[in-house]
């Protein structure tokens, strides 16, 4: 095959687009009454750690598309791997007895690159049906084992895990329970986030994990014991939660509630995986446990093309694959392991190694968060959080109370609106501004992340003081 050109970039009209958006794509997390008025910002084009709107207008985008952009966007070498496999296998039929080569490889590179026993991986599309296989299997594993009483699933307040039925149940954010959906709420339960910036008044951080503990054990309890929970689900770090990463100790000791009372342990690394923290798998690298279940989807293909992995171990597969037991695991999709998604990852992995991604992000995040904890000193900034490629900036109405600005003024809107303009695209939710750029960023990006950051806090001020919701 010939070597794949970037293409001409095709010209398009920007409010046309606009309005064919509006008039017909119902948008994930679509909010009505805005979005009826502003619509959506089209993007075009995509190269590196920057994005193309339809009138030209270039920016940095920190937020890295959606926590997955980790080897950066246009790589032609992608596009050659999968236009590559296009043309020679575009899809197998992944059920029962056939498989394809990408699939068999991947799986393989991903059991050589994941903690411990987990040897041993189903594919999906995405995160939210990574995390519904998860949830499936984990039910499957328990009524193989004779444990059918053993059905609750507990995770935690402010937790995202997808946007699926069972996912989003699973999921906490009080924000992404609207109560015009249903959710599963009999075997579902959620215990606090591990927050310290926002713990109880007069608590330690040992005194805050001892707490957050206790309500574990006791929720176990209230539940009628070890024999009636399956499983807990968290994120090494909580991403869109907020960026939470958790006082010293708390998941190792959430991770030993769960190997003495027979809990599966499922770590949600969808965000945190494959790089963003400067290691493929966050879980045993970074915070010292062993998960039964890794979930994963995002940097796995950096967005090139939708994939999900559930990784799980071996001791849960042997029980599954006892010998006479004819059983059949009745999951799946059309598109589980499909051949050009895994190739893409496969060449994903293979740039990532290449350019020693993971050194950069080891070397450059510590710059990244350092520079951006700077920004506290402004009156809005409240806190600035997170690990490495991982950052959050939260802002406060009062520093010394921690008190928040009004929902409704959607403070990180108002700055990421200013950041916009200047040519920087953050994620806003709510209170908050999300950082998740590519794993190529340099320190000239951080430079002017940080300073762009800056002057749009400074301007969102100054509109708040004209507005008298500011004082000084």
């Amino acid at each position: 095959m010939n070597a794949i050109n970037k293409p001409t970039v095709k010209q398009y009209d920007y409010d046309k687009i606009r309005q064919q958006d509006k008039a017909h794509f119902l948008h994930p997390w679509q909010v009505f009454d805005v979005f009826r008025e502003e619509g959506a910002l089209p993007i075009v084009e995509g190269s590196g750690n920057h994005i193309v709107d339809a009138d030209g207008k270039r920016y940095f985008d920190a937020v890295g598309g959606l926590w997955c952009n980790n080897i950066g966007l246009g790589r032609v070498e992608m596009a050659e791997a999968i236009a590559q496999q296009a043309l020679q296998l575009s899809y197998a039929n992944p059920f029962v007895d056939m498989t394809n080569a990408p699939a068999a490889e991947l799986a393989a590179k991903l059991a050589e690159l994941a903690p411990g026993s987990i040897n041993h991986v189903f594919f999906s599309c995405g995160g939210s049906t990574s995390v519904d296989t998860a949830f499936r299997l984990i039910h499957y594993y328990q009524n193989c084992r004779g444990k059918h009483d053993k059905k609750h699933i507990i995770s935690r307040i402010n937790a995202y895990h997808g946007s699926t039925y069972a996912a989003m149940s699973i999921g906490g954010k009080p924000g992404d329970h609207p109560p015009e959906f249903d959710f599963i709420k009999d075997t579902i339960h959620h215990l606090s986030y591990p927050n310290f910036y926002r713990a109880p008044a007069g608590m330690d951080e040992q005194q805050f994990v001892d707490h957050l503990v206790q309500e574990f054990e006791d929720k176990i309890a209230e539940l009628g014991g070890a024999d009636k929970v399956a499983a807990f689900f968290a994120e090494p770090v909580m991403g869109a939660g907020g960026v939470i990463v958790a006082p010293e100790g708390y998941l190792k000791r959430m991770h030993q509630i769960c190997k003495d009372n027979d809990i599966l342990y499922v770590s949600d690394e969808v965000v945190t995986a494959f790089g963003r923290l400067g290691h493929w798998f966050a879980s045993k690298e970074r915070f010292d446990i062993q998960p039964d279940i890794i979930i994963s989807a995002k940097g796995l293909t950096s967005g090139y093309q939708p994939l999900g992995a559930t990784l799980f171990s071996d001791e849960i597969f042997a029980v599954l694959d006892a010998e006479g037991s004819d059983r059949c695991f009745a999951h799946g999709f059309t598109y589980s392991g499909h051949p050009v998604a895994c190739a893409a990852a496969l060449k994903n992995i293979e740039i990532m190694e290449r350019e020693q991604l993971l050194g950069n992000v080891k070397e450059i995040g510590p710059y990244f968060e350092q520079q951006l904890k700077t920004l506290e000193d402004l009156p809005i900034v409240g806190q600035v959080r997170g690990i490495n490629f991982m950052q959050c900036v939260e802002y406060v109405a009062d520093k010394e109370t921690k008190a928040l600005f009004p929902e409704a003024l959607d403070i990180g809107k108002r700055v990421s609106n200013h950041a916009d303009a200047r040519g920087l695209i953050t994620r806003a939710i709510v209170h908050l501004n999300v950082m998740s750029p590519a794993l190529t960023m340099t320190r000239k990006d951080v430079d002017f992340i940080v300073s762009t950051l800056r002057e749009s806090i400074e301007a969102t001020m100054a509109d708040l003081r004209a507005e008298g919701l500011l004082d000084g």
